[in-house]
């Protein structure tokens, strides 16, 4: 597992379209109706995407072959502007990345495999670790056009010196030590002293 000071983890806007806002409760702690735009979620072609393709071509790195190509696909669209956003920073990000580091992107599925061949392309052959699935929720009952969205992505790479440590990716079970919430879900034990649900 890569140490702590050599990992990046990244959880960037998603490209939801959405505008996400923070709502401001009362000081007894009830809804007070006032609410604040914190981000929108949706990115547009303009002068910053103009700028950041412009960054990832003078920055010599392969990605910008990746890039070039799905803008030749997309044109200037949203998503577009979205992919050049991220890789200018990911590319940022690899040059202040300890040879021995590891970059953790999460990421959903509007995206996620775009984000990857970028990846692919910005960490070199021998970058990509793993793909980490990470459960979000539960399938929705309302189902009537798709399946379920549960889950994002979390893509792991290296910068190539990284070793995985296998010893370090678990901590040992420990009966005593576990929060409440826990306690009181695995609280049975069956046959073997395994705690169940």
């Amino acid at each position: 597992m890569p140490k702590i000071e050599h990992l990046i983890y990244l959880d960037p806007p998603f490209n939801s379209q959405a505008t996400y806002n923070i709502l401001y409760k009362s000081p007894s702690g009830k809804d007070g109706g006032a609410q604040y735009q914190a981000f929108e979620d949706s990115w547009q072609w303009g002068p910053a995407a103009d700028y950041a393709f412009a960054l990832v071509r003078n920055s010599q790195s392969p990605a910008y072959g990746i890039l070039t190509a799905l803008n030749n696909f997309m044109q200037k669209s949203d998503l577009m502007a979205y992919l050049t956003m991220m890789t200018a920073r990911l590319l940022a990000m690899k040059r202040v990345l300890k040879p021995t580091g590891s970059i953790f992107l999460h990421c959903d599925s509007s995206a996620s495999h775009y984000l990857k061949i970028i990846l692919d392309q910005i960490f070199s052959e021998g970058g990509f670790q793993n793909e980490i699935i990470w459960r979000r929720s539960t399938g929705k009952s309302l189902m009537t056009r798709r399946l379920p969205t549960n889950h994002d992505s979390i893509l792991l790479y290296s910068g190539g010196d990284s070793a995985w440590n296998a010893d370090e990716g678990f901590a040992p079970y420990d009966p005593d030590n576990l929060p409440e919430t826990i306690k009181t879900k695995y609280r049975y034990v069956d046959d073997q002293g395994v705690a169940t649900a």
